[in-house]
């Protein structure tokens, strides 16, 4: 059972992510509603998360922002970052996400990426 942080400002991804990805087995241990959120929930796990996934456009800090004090502060965490936005896809991968989504994608899709990682 992967252990998942989501970090979305949209309360229905969080419950649609955590629906399909509970049912196939995935251990939602945190959720995060902005970039700020995220960092502070993440830095304060005694067992951090083996995937993050982050949005890109949040309130308070943005997910690239997020993701590379996450990376700063665990380097060996799997961060699939999420955007609408196309263009900010080689920011996110050299901010450390090691995978990046184009939204809207099928959650299909989502736990694929997820599954992979956890091979990888």
């Amino acid at each position: 059972m992967t252990t998942i942080l989501i970090a979305d400002d949209e309360p229905a991804l969080h419950e649609l992510y955590s629906a399909f990805l509970t049912m196939n087995g995935h251990n939602i241990v945190a959720n995060a509603y902005d970039g700020n959120e995220a960092v502070k929930i993440f830095g304060s796990m005694n067992t951090p998360p083996e995937i993050v996934i982050m949005d890109h456009r949040m309130p308070n800090k943005n997910g690239i922002e997020a993701t590379k004090e996450l990376r700063e502060i665990n380097s060996d965490v799997k961060i699939i970052l999420a955007s609408a936005d196309d263009l900010i896809k080689d920011s996110a991968l050299e901010a450390g996400a090691c995978r990046f989504m184009l939204k809207p994608f099928n959650v299909m899709d989502l736990l694929t990426e997820t599954e992979a990682l956890i091979r990888a």
